[in-house]
């Protein structure tokens, strides 16, 4: 019997689902990504993400015992960071910066604010920002062509949002739905826009995501392509569009709270996204979006939380003038 006392503010909410299941069903949704990424890029593929979730666990376990807190692994939260930052990853980045993207996401991101839930970045997307900016070449140097593919080693160092960028990429016959399936160059895990469709969806009506944020985010970004006269379809289907949509903006401890915050929040991020594509220096956005948003999360649940005890002022009953008149 769980003889602990939680104490809380209210609202208070009494449900059986716990941080290892949450985390749990989110490794469940990504599991089609991983597969695909295996069967498009390899051994290599399979090696990063086994590197990047062992390095992830060990360096949470250790930090916890070395800091003397609550070891917590358990929690399965560690192996989703893990995933996650392998899977925004490509498959030609080196072995050890998973480590190094490890130890800033689990320790510098998580562990040094207090731990899960209390963390202000998203830990996968800080360590992949780290691994991004500190070693550039080795993160968007090269790129390996999917094996479904018959492709080399590795292609062109020029993305497709680059190539859209410069004017170079050129549309054939298929290109839209080799892009759909996944068929294509890019990170582990974000190339299928089929798969992870199929993965918000089971996390939606697994009600272990709210649809807010992702599509606001996603919306925003489709507007302003239109408006700018972009290609609609590569906007939504290049680039980590649709992953981060799907599993970053959801995150629950870096995310608002409220309803109305969710949809400013996501609204934020597809704006940025687009501005950093079409202004900035880097052909893609979605990874600086969602961290510049982490940081006003905490200011959009003040902005947006309803006050208990402050509300609308009722109106008058209707016989209250009627009444008034005859008192007089």
């Amino acid at each position: 019997m769980d003889k602990k006392i939680y104490v809380s503010s209210s609202p208070h909410f009494n449900f059986k689902c716990n941080t290892t299941m949450i985390m749990g069903s989110v490794l469940i949704a990504l599991l089609p990504e991983v597969i695909m990424g295996i069967v498009l890029f390899g051994l290599a593929a399979l090696i990063r993400i086994l590197v990047s979730v062992a390095s992830c666990v060990l360096l949470e376990f250790v930090f916890q015992k070395v800091t003397k807190q609550k070891v917590v692994i358990n929690n399965l939260s560690a192996c989703v960071t893990g995933v996650m930052m392998a899977l925004v990853s490509p498959a030609t980045a080196p072995v050890w910066i998973f480590v190094v993207g490890a130890a800033v996401a689990m320790i510098v991101a998580k562990g040094l604010f207090g731990g899960i839930g209390s963390n202000v970045f998203n830990p996968a997307l800080t360590g992949r920002a780290f691994m991004f900016l500190s070693f550039p070449a080795a993160m968007g140097a090269s790129w390996m062509a999917p094996k479904a593919l018959g492709g080399m080693d590795a292609v062109s160092s020029a993305t497709t949002l680059s190539a859209i960028k410069a004017g170079t990429f050129v549309i054939e016959d298929g290109t839209y739905w080799q892009y759909f399936i996944g068929n294509r160059a890019g990170c582990i895990g974000e190339t299928s826009t089929l798969l992870i469709l199929i993965s918000f969806a089971f996390l939606l009506l697994a009600h272990i995501i709210d649809w807010r944020a992702p599509v606001a985010m996603v919306g925003t970004v489709a507007i302003c392509s239109l408006i700018a006269g972009e290609n609609l379809p590569m906007s939504l289907m290049t680039g980590g569009l649709l992953f981060g949509a799907t599993f970053m903006v959801t995150d629950y401890a870096t995310a608002p709270l409220t309803k109305k915050g969710r949809l400013v929040f996501g609204f934020g991020c597809g704006l940025i996204t687009f501005l950093i594509r079409r202004f900035g220096g880097y052909p893609e956005g979605v990874m600086f979006s969602i961290l510049i948003m982490n940081s006003i999360a905490p200011f959009l649940n003040n902005l947006t939380a309803r006050k208990y005890g402050y509300g609308k002022k009722a109106g008058r009953p209707a016989n209250e003038d009627s009444n008034t008149k005859e008192a007089k």
